[in-house]
């Protein structure tokens, strides 16, 4: 009788997941949902040392960005797993952070607290676009191959950045960029990391970035080739970046022009499209997308990431978005939100060590840049690079991104690009009056940027 009521007591639980997330009827069952959560967590848990190292070259503080990467993550996943009820993780996007540190502050000069004030704004926007219908009208206006090429090419970017980061490429006023001196202690230990996620990945490693990273900093540590400073952290070092947004953003905004509406509409551009392919990836992988191709509660999804947006930049961090990285805890069998939850709460484990994060050099976070950017350049395949029309401007979008430092350019160019063919094909249709628009608004901006 007693081993009966401990069997009861144990299944009403599961029972009460069951008729929550309904995982049993998608296939699943409580033991798979958990061991999805995990896969999913240490495959993305990355994250917790790769986005504080890139908003601290912004100036933020990395023990309130590490905070914020954990705090967010968590809470994120909890309003997809409970709201969408899909096996989607969701963390602070790798690319916008790094348009974030480079572009919006290092070369817009814009403060991180009114970057942030960006972040929280396009997020809004995006959650009434959502509640319009108006992303289905952006949607329809951009051609698929330029959405392909905007995603390899912030591939490109982030993996230029990992590759700056461990010192591998670095300036040259003769050749704009060179090989750096690769027997320096950071470009040795970023080969290091490479070699490590590259083996640990063929061996079939769960969460090879991650140990990687983790083991490239010790080495750097144990060697000397990375000094390490004491820590000494304090609550309010963890809450730095919270509600950096002060009662006089309105002004802080106002102040810097008309620069900060390309930012916003970066961010939420970037965030649509990337979102919304993400979505589309892990849903069908999950067997979730009907017969006619059309995606269950893909307006929950969509809200939770734009909600997710808004609380990340008051916590202190860039745009929270949908993780690529979730069909790993789908193939591990993952069906339902309930896999979502679990990698959300094993952020909050993680949480205490968070501040650690800026023991980590640059040089063992550089690796996981260069791999993300590499596994990016999956969409260019869908590309037609036999067609000039669709050649040209997704070539534009693709170089320009990594060349110029900035999204914005890589999409100002395509677009442009794009709505130059459709004027000289005679395409005038109704349909396309947004994507004129977009390319007016783009080429007053090529103008305004030479007139500054």
């Amino acid at each position: 009788m007693v081993t009966a009521m401990n069997d009861a007591t144990h299944a009403a639980p599961a029972s009460w997941l069951d008729r929550r997330f309904a995982f049993r009827a998608r296939g699943s069952d409580l033991r798979t949902e958990v061991l999805a959560g995990f896969t999913t967590f240490f495959t993305m848990a990355y994250v917790v040392m790769v986005n504080p190292a890139i908003l601290g070259l912004a100036g933020m503080p990395m023990a309130g960005v590490a905070t914020a990467t954990c705090v967010g993550s968590l809470i994120a996943c909890l309003i997809m797993g409970f709201l969408a009820d899909v096996p989607v993780a969701m963390a602070p996007g790798m690319g916008l952070n790094a348009y974030f540190s480079f572009t919006v502050v290092q070369q817009m000069h814009l403060p991180w607290q009114v970057g942030l004030v960006c972040v929280f704004l396009s997020g809004l926007c995006f959650l009434l676009l959502t509640r319009l219908g108006v992303r289905q009208l952006v949607m329809s206006v951009i051609p698929h191959h330029l959405l392909a090429a905007v995603a390899a090419g912030i591939g490109l970017f982030i993996a230029l950045i990992g590759f700056k980061n461990a010192g591998i490429v670095v300036p040259n006023p003769d050749t704009i960029v060179a090989l750096g001196k690769l027997t320096d202690p950071a470009p040795l230990l970023g080969f290091v990391g490479l070699a490590l996620i590259m083996a640990l990945t063929l061996a079939g490693v769960r969460g090879a970035i991650l140990i990687a990273i983790l083991i490239t900093t010790v080495v750097g540590i144990a060697t000397g080739m990375s000094p390490v400073a004491p820590v000494h952290q304090t609550w309010a070092d963890m809450g730095s970046t919270f509600l950096a947004l002060d009662p006089a953003w309105a002004w802080r905004l106002f102040g810097h022009g008309w620069g900060v509406v390309e930012v916003i509409f970066v961010f939420l551009f970037v965030d649509l499209f990337e979102n919304i392919g993400t979505l589309v990836a892990v849903t069908r992988k999950a067997g979730l997308v009907r017969p006619d191709g059309s995606i269950p509660q893909l307006d929950r999804m969509l809200y939770a990431d734009s909600i997710a947006s808004m609380i990340g930049a008051l916590l202190g961090t860039t745009t929270v978005t949908s993780y690529v990285e979730s069909a790993t805890g789908v193939e591990a069998g993952g069906r339902s939100g309930l896999t979502a939850v679990v990698t959300g709460l094993l952020f909050l484990v993680v949480l205490p060590f968070a501040p650690f994060a800026q023991l980590v050099p640059l040089a063992a976070t550089a690796p996981a840049l260069i791999v993300v950017g590499a596994l990016m350049m999956a969409p260019l395949t869908e590309i037609d690079w036999n067609r000039s029309e669709e050649a040209i401007p997704s070539f534009l979008a693709l170089v320009m991104i990594p060349l110029t430092f900035s999204i914005a350019n890589g999409l100002a160019f395509g677009i442009t690009a794009h709505a130059l063919i459709q004027a000289l094909r005679r395409d005038f249709t109704r349909k396309n009056w947004l994507l004129y628009a977009l390319a007016v608004l783009f080429v007053f901006r090529f103008g305004y940027i030479a007139g500054v």
